[in-house]
């Protein structure tokens, strides 16, 4: 058993939180191609939103009926919203081939990860003093945020926009992966 204490490292964290998530997503990508082109960025918006149900019912009742933890739902969740921002950049369409999706997604994960490290420096790593279960908070809220301006044709009047809060749900996703992970 290893006794070393963690140091906390939000960038190297975060750098291996979301190579897990890349892991998942290029091995989808041998899986499944990427049938996700055909999807509309509401679409994914509701993906999300079952994602985070799910997560939310199993931090509530403790125990799942199908045997997987939340952890996977947290990687969904970045996936699927580095997805729906590559959908907003090029709009729902054609297949691609798998070296162009995954040079996309890295830039998603890019820009979401450029966003955190700013956000943290301003913060000052709030995040470490926040429960797992508000992060999901969280993300519901940006998923019921989203859902409201996709009604309006994505249009705001002050609010950021989409793809704000897809960057956001990365972001509180990789957090929670990080806590999962390394504790508080």
């Amino acid at each position: 058993m290893d006794n070393t204490k963690h140091t906390p490292d939000t960038a190297k964290e975060f750098a291996e939180m979301t190579a897990r998530c890349r892991d998942i997503f290029v091995k989808k990508l041998s899986d499944y191609g990427t049938s996700w082109r055909v999807m509309r960025p509401s679409s994914l918006t509701d993906q999300i939103y079952i994602k985070a149900r799910r997560i939310r019912s199993l931090e509530e009742k403790g125990e799942a009926a199908v045997n997987e933890g939340i952890e996977p739902e947290f990687i969904g969740i970045v996936n699927y919203c580095a997805i729906a921002l590559i959908q907003l950049r090029l709009g729902s369409g054609e297949a691609i081939d798998k070296e162009e999706a995954i040079k996309l997604y890295d830039e998603e994960i890019a820009s979401a990860t450029s966003l955190m490290l700013n956000k943290n420096h301003d913060y000052d790593e709030a995040w470490r003093h926040m429960r797992v279960s508000s992060f999901t908070d969280i993300i519901l809220q940006k998923l019921l945020r989203t859902r409201e301006i996709e009604s309006h044709d994505g249009k705001t009047i002050i609010s950021e926009g989409v793809d704000a809060n897809y960057m956001d749900m990365i972001n509180y996703s990789l957090f929670a992966l990080i806590k999962l992970t390394y504790g508080d």
